[in-house]
């Protein structure tokens, strides 16, 4: 690539200055294949970004290469549900069929294989990305290549007995006409009627808390943003569903896009911001183009950009894509991407709806919550709280992977039960075996056995149980799994993820890892069981974030539940 050609390609980020960094690497990389001493420094120069800031942002993405690699890259996830359906026989049959060895590039520089961490496809496990297109085993009983379509829009698998945020998701994309015709965009004239207050009384009476994990009050959040007087004001659609068994909001996203984004005009009016900032998982490049269209779409229509519907109400969206970093999920690392830099987490407080994006109020909710304000505004607080419990009132979208008959996308209302979500709407586990474990919240979740899977699936009982919904995440083992194999997965992800800002997440996700390694490889040593206790135990009390605060809550777990997997072998 020449200079002139690479300025060219640099020239629509320059004006962002160094928030145009990751946007300006991506585009630089997508052009030369990689990211050279040569093309670094012009980056930095364009944008007057130290070379060395623009290096470490370079070195700390996994999807930004400082080497060569393959005209093709194809990336393999290795996590526990791709895993259950062969996933390192896949790897194994792609790698000996390139002639490559796993990480490598060919000789003839045609293509790159890597084992990865989850890509979001667990409903298609095992699966793949071959660049920017979707890709999955060519025969699921027996991988070892992958099938020759490939596609750039993966199906999604839904189900449910409520299909609230699901009802016009299908096979295809629902472009406006049709979101329309079903109600879309009426929750957005409304909110324009109602006013800021009105609509954050709506929502607070709803009950709505946030969907990404921590189930934090929305309407609390909005209140908070709102009465700062600092502007601008920003909202941020968090996208980066990066835990390893979770793939709702690429559902959504995909089916659904105008969702989300009548939910950031009607969250930006709320809190009276005039700009939206949509984050996007490096690992979704094909969510971007779906998202785009719908964008403009509604700028179209009137329902985004300049005084929308002649409200004088002005709010656009800007689309951002990560590149590779479970920590971007941390609402705060996410912020420093979006900035151009290392998705390092702050430190709280101040806290994002005072000192946020650019250190201004901002409020940031993931797509499934941003896709639960259009229903509750368009039908009301009250008609909301029909479906669900008290307590945790609405539907919520689980995540069912693993052996299980039907994995895929439920929308089920509150207070289902995990034994009635696997058995009843997921057909029950294959060859009639029985369940050994279910994974509750994801990687940073917490184990089930399998006399409680009674509980019923909301806020209050499974905080009563000591067990958290996360993400929704519900991954089931059947008997014949060795679960160490699944906490060594759990283990190596971690140590793979964390940041490295603090130091007892970044010593104790390795350390940890290193321990599961060895249990799983059946060489449990004198004292594992104490070492593993002590390195969560530190985590959890002294991690800055949340990444390294619950990197341990799944093996905790299993301690308690399965102790003789970590005995010495006599």
């Amino acid at each position: 690539m020449s200079d002139t050609a690479l300025r060219e390609v640099l020239a629509p980020f320059v004006p962002m200055g160094r928030a145009g960094l990751l946007p300006a690497l991506h585009a630089a990389q997508q052009v030369h294949g990689w990211l050279p001493e040569e093309v670094a420094a012009e980056v930095g120069r364009a944008l007057k970004v130290p070379l060395a800031d623009v290096h470490g942002v370079i070195e700390f993405y996994t999807l930004f290469y400082g080497r060569p690699v393959g005209e093709r890259v194809v990336r393999v996830c290795g996590d526990p549900t791709c895993a259950l359906r062969g996933a390192d026989r896949l790897i194994e049959g792609l790698c000996a069929a390139a002639g490559v060895v796993e990480g490598g590039t060919s000789a003839d520089g045609a293509i790159t294989i890597e084992r990865v961490p989850c890509l979001g496809l667990c409903d298609h496990a095992p699966a793949a990305l071959v660049d920017e297109c979707v890709a999955i085993a060519a025969d699921p009983d027996d991988p070892g290549r992958l099938a020759d379509d490939v596609t750039t829009h993966p199906p999604s698998v839904i189900y449910g007995s409520q299909r609230v945020l699901t009802a016009v998701c299908s096979e295809d994309t629902t472009g406006i006409r049709d979101y329309e015709a079903c109600g879309g965009y009426r929750a957005l004239r409304r909110a324009l009627e109602m006013g800021p207050e009105a609509v954050i009384a709506e929502v607070t009476a709803a009950g709505l808390v946030g969907r990404g994990g921590a189930a934090f009050p929305t309407g609390v959040k909005w209140e908070a943003a709102r009465n700062e007087p600092a502007r601008p004001k920003f909202v941020v659609c968090n996208t980066d569903e990066s835990e390893p068994g979770t793939f709702k909001d690429r559902a959504l996203l995909i089916d659904s896009p105008h969702l989300t984004v009548e939910g950031m005009v009607i969250t930006g009016f709320a809190v009276g911001a005039s700009r939206g900032y949509f984050y996007v998982r490096g690992e979704y490049p094909y969510i971007v183009p779906v998202a785009e269209r719908a964008m403009e779409e509604a700028r179209r229509a009137g329902y985004l950009g300049d005084d929308i519907l002649g409200s004088g109400f002005s709010f656009d969206i800007e689309i951002r894509v990560g590149a590779g970093a479970y920590i971007c999920g941390e609402e705060t690392a996410l912020f420093e991407s979006i900035e151009g830099k290392r998705g390092f987490p702050r430190v709280k407080p101040p806290f994002p709806t005072s000192h946020g994006l650019f250190g201004k109020p901002t409020v940031i909710n993931n797509v499934e919550t941003l896709c639960n304000v259009p229903p509750i505004i368009r039908e009301g607080a009250d008609a909301y709280r029909r479906l669900g419990t008290e307590g945790s009132p609405g539907t919520k979208l689980f995540c069912l992977s693993g052996d299980v008959a039907k994995p895929g996308l439920y929308e089920l209302p509150f207070g289902v039960t995990i034994r009635e979500l696997v058995y009843q709407h997921g057909g029950g586990l294959p060859g009639e075996r029985d369940v050994q474990a279910v994974l509750l919240g994801g990687a940073a979740g917490s184990f089930v056995t399998a006399d409680r899977l009674d509980v019923a699936l909301t806020m209050e009982d499974l905080r009563t149980e000591g067990l958290s919904l996360g993400s929704g995440v519900v991954m089931v083992f059947d008997e014949t799994r060795d679960l160490r194999d699944v906490l060594a997965r759990l283990g190596r992800f971690f140590a793979h993820e964390s940041c490295g800002k603090c130091y007892p997440c970044q010593m104790g996700t390795e350390r940890q890892a290193e321990v599961l390694d060895r249990i799983a490889a059946g060489r449990p040593e004198a004292g594992d069981v104490d070492r593993l206790q002590d390195i969560g135990w530190t985590m959890a009390d002294t991690s800055l974030c949340g990444l390294g605060q619950t990197a341990a809550t799944a093996v905790l777990s299993a301690m308690q539940h399965w102790p003789e997997l970590f005995e010495e072998t006599p």
